[in-house]
């Protein structure tokens, strides 16, 4: 029986601050640990997410300042997986209105789970920025 797969999903929530404040929120360890997790220990590239007595080990595959970051968990690195979350900073051309997109990839029966988490944790980030 094969593996079953992830599917890819899309969050959108605007946000009500500057690209150079909310960048730093998702792609610096002191940014991360006022809403992300508890706390964030880096080395490089390589990120420790902690949650109280959880540890989470993902490395930044990707980044350009004031568009987007992107992470992969360690252990979809060492399954070969190509999966990944990303935080990406997308700005209207003509309103200027402001976006974070969420994607990230969640296991079929997983996803509606995996969304309302995002919902949650972006809705702290959001209250933390004073956008909501």
């Amino acid at each position: 029986m094969a593996e079953a797969q992830k599917v890819k999903f899309e969050l959108e929530y605007p946000v009500k601050c500057s690209k150079p404040l909310l960048f730093q929120y998702l792609s610096t360890p002191n940014g991360l640990a006022e809403w992300f997790c508890d706390d964030v220990n880096n080395k490089g590239d390589n990120f420790t997410f902690i949650w109280g007595d959880t540890e989470q080990k993902a490395k930044m595959i990707g980044k350009r300042p004031e568009q987007y970051v992107r992470f992969r968990w360690e252990e979809d690195e060492q399954a070969g997986n190509k999966y990944f979350f990303e935080f990406r900073l997308v700005e209207d051309e003509i309103t200027n209105d402001l976006s974070l997109w969420v994607i990230d990839f969640a296991y079929e029966d997983e996803l509606e789970e995996s969304k309302k988490l995002w919902n949650s944790q972006i809705g702290d980030l959001l209250h933390l920025l004073g956008s909501n």
